[in-house]
C-alpha cells in the first residue's frame, strides 16, 4: 500500500514539475545506473563520473533529490577539488628560467658600487661584458631600496584624508563550473566601500571598457 502511495505522489510530481528539469533528473539517474551496471560487486566511480555528476548538479537546482550512488557533501567535495586541480595547473611556474647565481651578484655589485644607475644602464653595461640578458630581469634581481617611513605616513595621511573622494578600479577574472573566463569590471568608493559601477562580459573589449 506503502509503494502504490509513493507512486500516485510521484506521478503528480512529475506532472508539475518542467521538461528540463525531467531531462536532467533522468540524466542523473541513468548516469547513476550505468556505475550500478558494471561488472563488479561495488562498482567503482571513475573520473568520468564524477565529471558527469558534479556538471549535472550545477544546472540541476534539485539534484540531491536524485543522488544514489554517494553523499551530496562528497559530490561537493569533487567540485572544489577540480578548482584546486584547476588552479595548481594554472599556477605552474612559467616563464624564462632563472639566471645564474654570479649573474644575480654581479647585477647587485654593479647596482651597490652605481647607486644612481637604473636596470636599462646596467643591462646595456652587462651586454658589453657578453651577457644577453633584458632590463626587466636585471629589474627583478636589484636590491629594492628601504622605504622611508615618513613617505609611508604621508601616504597613509593622504589616503585618510581624501578617501572620501577616490575610487578603486580594477579588472578580475571569474571562472564558471565549466572553467570559461567571465570578465569583470568593477569600481569602488574607498570611504564606503560602495560598489559605484560594474559590468560583466566574456568578451571584454576597449569600448565595453570605456563605457
Amino acid at each position: 500500500m506503502k509503494s502504490i502511495a509513493l507512486l500516485i505522489f510521484e506521478y503528480f510530481r512529475q506532472l508539475f514539475t518542467t521538461k528540463q528539469n525531467l531531462i536532467l533528473e533522468n540524466l542523473m539517474l541513468r548516469q547513476q545506473l550505468n556505475i550500478y551496471k558494471r561488472k563488479a560487486k561495488r562498482p567503482k566511480l571513475e573520473n568520468i563520473d564524477r565529471i558527469t555528476l558534479v556538471w549535472i548538479s550545477k544546472v540541476f537546482s534539485k539534484w540531491k533529490s536524485a543522488l544514489v550512488v554517494t553523499k551530496a557533501s562528497t559530490l561537493i567535495s569533487w567540485h572544489r577539488k577540480s578548482f584546486k586541480l584547476y588552479w595548481r595547473r594554472k599556477s605552474r611556474r612559467v616563464g624564462r628560467p632563472n639566471i645564474d647565481w654570479e649573474l644575480i651578484k654581479l647585477i647587485r655589485k654593479m647596482q651597490k658600487e652605481n647607486s644612481l644607475w637604473s636596470a636599462q644602464r646596467i643591462q646595456g653595461e652587462l651586454e658589453k661584458l657578453g651577457f644577453s640578458v633584458c632590463d626587466n630581469t636585471v629589474a627583478k634581481y636589484m636590491r629594492k631600496p628601504k622605504t622611508d617611513p615618513e613617505k609611508i605616513q604621508r601616504w597613509l595621511t593622504f589616503l585618510r584624508n581624501h578617501a572620501k573622494y577616490t575610487v578603486g578600479i580594477d579588472f578580475l577574472v571569474v571562472r564558471t563550473i565549466f572553467f570559461k573566463a567571465i570578465y569583470v569590471f568593477v569600481a569602488i568608493s574607498h570611504n564606503r566601500r560602495k560598489i559605484l559601477h560594474f559590468g560583466i562580459s566574456s568578451k571584454p573589449h576597449s569600448q565595453w571598457a570605456i563605457q
